[in-house]
């Protein structure tokens, strides 16, 4: 019998069966997967608000500039922030993600930055996605999702909203032919 297989550090991208709305043209990087379940930070859809506001409602001085939209990490506590982050900064509770980013879910980390001593280059996520154990196994066998390899550029060089399409596009898949159900014979 053969081990399952896990994408921590790879990226999941919505397909059209995925029949969640609130998935719509999703990106999530995988910051675990394992046989006790899975955890995902969506990359693609930003919040109407920014980090400097973000920093202001949870008392912490300083500013960022630029000032990049807060991402909707997912719908799972929306009011818990991650920091996705470059692996040259680490502080209490930083998750290193398949040695090619990290996770950092204290305020020290937003402290860092609005002090100017923070990552060289991070993202502000709010929320999570999570599945149980076998659920994104049974999803992605499903068509619900496309896994996918997880480069550097696609998660901190490019805008938000364009990360799924230019995932799509960079594996050949035209997403203009993806239907949510196929015919039958």
């Amino acid at each position: 019998m053969h081990s399952p297989r896990y994408f921590t550090g790879q990226l999941l991208l919505a397909l059209p069966a995925i029949g969640d709305p609130r998935f719509d043209h999703a990106a999530i990087v995988l910051i675990s997967h394992d046989d006790q379940g899975a955890m995902g930070i969506a990359v693609s859809h930003q919040a109407e608000f920014t980090v400097s506001e973000l920093l202001d409602q949870a008392g912490i001085a300083g500013t960022v500039s630029p000032d990049p939209w807060v991402l909707v990490g997912g719908p799972v506590e929306q009011q818990r922030g991650f920091v996705i982050h470059s692996r040259d900064w680490g502080g209490e509770g930083t998750i290193d993600v398949a040695g090619a980013f990290c996770v950092s879910g204290s305020l020290d980390v937003l402290r860092a930055i609005a002090q100017g001593r923070g990552p060289s280059i991070w993202q502000v996520a709010l929320g999570y996605a999570g599945w149980g154990p076998g659920q994104l196994e049974s999803e992605i066998a499903n068509d619900a999702w496309h896994v996918t390899k997880l480069d550097h550029s696609l998660l901190f060089d490019m805008n938000p909203p364009d990360r799924w399409r230019s995932a799509m596009e960079r594996d050949g898949i035209d997403p203009a032919r993806l239907v949510a159900r196929g015919g039958t014979a």
